[in-house]
């Protein structure tokens, strides 16, 4: 029985350098994640030394060009996205917060001393770094945060507080987004940076693969040179957000096609009634519907994919990818739970951990109701946020 999870065959319209990554990442989450993630899972924990692994792969910043960066195509990054978020969407949250949202805006809007000092040790894994912009009271809305710089003779003082940062505890760089008189602006602050504090949020239900934090600034003092020169405005956060729902589009069709691949495999061996569960029709009907919906979500994803390579894809289109393909793996991790059962809650499988962890992914980077009325607005020519 074959699970047929590409059943059209979408792989093979990948390049030779781009079923190379599949096939490398793949390797390495087989070898290196998967006989202990579900041990990570249940402990709350994610090995620092797992994101020194990737770093060696050359996957963080992968889709960055220079500065020790792989410089590969949208594609071949979206790929190593799926293949790390099949064995676990914390891991694929790790490198999209390291090479989207820090090393992103660093390689973007940095000056050439901000590049050449930290791009290169993030490239290799050397230096981890997060992206300080949700705040405890605005999450969908972030201009109107709190956390603020002002001028200070001839540096700044920054203050205020960011929530659910991946990788915050851990990180040896924060790009945090503050408003200032001049508009909201980004800071490079160095992990021990007097006044700079984090501190990793626990008893989560979700994502728990996965170091989550507070970050706190009480007057933290920073140089001129601390600023990203190239940017003001929400334009900067916000670009890089859809750097990382590219990733986040991609990643979500490897859970998706992990919990199918779970429940093909448990319905051919469960056997009720005299007979595998597989040769029902009820059973056949939802794995029939999970196997279209999951090639959907790899046909969008490869055409955006396309669509970055040629410079052409919009942010409403990366809205697009996040919410289909979200709502499609969380649709397909809840049915693979309903046939494997009550094995399906356990960890001995894999599928109610990837069902906990995609609650998150819907709402992080853009809630589903924030993305449709993006879409909306593409629609109309009319912004329905205020």
């Amino acid at each position: 029985m074959s699970s047929g999870s590409d059943l059209l065959h979408i792989d093979d319209q990948l390049t030779d350098e781009e079923r190379l990554i599949r096939d490398t990442v793949r390797a390495f989450a087989a070898d290196h994640v998967l006989p202990y993630v579900a041990d990570w899972f249940e402990a709350g924990t994610l090995p620092h030394e797992i994101l020194t692994e990737l770093g060696k792969l050359g996957l963080f910043g992968m889709h960055l060009v220079g500065y020790g960066c792989a410089g590969l195509g949208p594609v071949a990054y979206g790929v190593a996205c799926r293949e790390l978020e099949a064995a676990d969407s914390g891991l694929r949250s790790a490198a999209s917060v390291q090479g989207s949202l820090a090393m992103y805006p660093i390689w973007r809007y940095g000056s050439e001393e901000q590049k050449a000092e930290w791009l290169p040790r993030m490239a290799a894994g050397e230096a981890i770094g997060c992206f300080g912009l949700t705040e405890p009271d605005h999450g969908s809305d972030p201009g109107g945060m709190r956390t603020s710089a002002r001028r200070d003779g001839s540096g700044w003082v920054l203050s205020g507080t960011k929530m659910w940062i991946t990788n915050g505890s851990i990180a040896d760089i924060a790009v945090v987004w503050a408003a200032t008189p001049e508009g909201i602006r980004g800071f490079l602050v160095p992990r021990g940076t007097r006044g700079f504090t984090a501190r990793d949020i626990h008893k989560k239900l979700s994502l728990r693969a996965s170091i989550s934090s507070e970050l706190h600034f009480d007057s933290v003092r920073l140089p001129d040179s601390a600023v990203l020169p190239g940017v003001s405005g929400l334009k900067g956060p916000l670009s890089c957000l859809s750097e990382a729902r590219f990733g986040i589009l991609w990643g979500v069709t490897g859970s998706a096609r992990t919990c199918y691949e779970s429940a093909v495999s448990y319905a051919g061996t469960r056997t009720q009634f005299g007979k595998p569960v597989a040769g029902f029709q009820l059973t056949q009907s939802k794995l029939a519907w999970m196997a279209v919906s999951l090639s959907q979500a790899q046909l969008l994803a490869l055409h955006l994919g396309r669509l970055k390579a040629a410079g052409t894809i919009t942010p409403a289109q990366v809205s697009i990818g996040k919410m289909a393909n979200v709502r499609s793996a969380i649709d397909i991790a809840r049915q693979a739970r309903t046939i494997l059962g009550a094995s399906g809650i356990t960890l001995e499988y894999p599928v109610m951990r990837h069902a906990n962890n995609l609650e998150s992914v819907l709402t992080y980077e853009g809630t589903e109701e924030i993305h449709a009325l993006a879409v909306g607005q593409e629609i109309t020519g009319l912004s329905a946020y205020r």
